[in-house]
């Protein structure tokens, strides 16, 4: 069966799951469960918890979806993941047919994803944000809702864009790095640095 086509298990059963549940949903894939180390967690009518997160390496013939928010949790994840890794693109965002998306990337509602933009693997880009043309993104990287990238962007992987920040055209922003929610970007942000504010410092 392709990928495409496999039940779908969600690594992850809090809110951000929730969101990647009715996504796939929306998208008519089928939801197999999720994984979860609270056993309160739930994600209602959509999918039925399957177990903690130790079950992670071994989900049989199903696809998988990291839908945890954490990038440091994420990260970890994927060392143990092995199997087929499920993209879900929300029904409302729009996707140009030039843009390339990775395995096990997540686009959430309304987001946009513009011409020649590449999404690494295991990335997000959330609710509401724009990656503008010939962006990058690299591999478990966070773009959190409402960021806006200019063109020609770069983010590192592992990195976490907070929420409705905004990165200037052609700016550089490196690996394992933090940019604080609301904050602008005006030049390049090394390896593992945290940055906030307007402009970002």
């Amino acid at each position: 069966m392709p990928d495409n086509q496999k039940r779908i298990v969600l690594i992850g059963g809090g809110g951000h799951a929730m969101v990647v549940a009715e996504a796939a949903i929306a998208c008519g894939r089928t939801l197999a469960g999720f994984l979860d180390d609270d056993p309160a967690a739930h994600l209602g009518d959509l999918a039925e918890r399957l177990g903690d997160l130790s079950g992670v390496p071994d989900l049989g013939e199903d696809a998988a979806i990291i839908a945890l928010g954490n990038v440091g949790r994420r990260a970890e994840i994927i060392t143990r993941l092995r199997a087929p890794a499920a993209t879900v693109v929300h029904p409302s965002a729009i996707v140009s047919p030039s843009a390339t998306l990775g395995k096990g990337v997540f686009i959430g509602p309304n987001a946009v994803v513009h011409a020649r933009a590449r999404i690494g693997d295991h990335a997000i880009v959330n609710t509401g944000a724009i990656v503008e043309h010939d962006c990058l993104i690299g591999m478990n990287t966070h773009i959190a809702p409402g960021v806006v990238m200019g063109g020609e962007t770069r983010v590192g992987p592992e990195t976490l864009i907070g929420l409705g920040s905004r990165l200037l055209p052609g700016v550089r922003v490196g690996s394992r790095c933090v940019v604080g929610a609301g904050a602008v970007v005006l030049r390049a942000v090394g390896d593992g640095e945290r940055v906030v504010g307007v402009p970002a410092r």
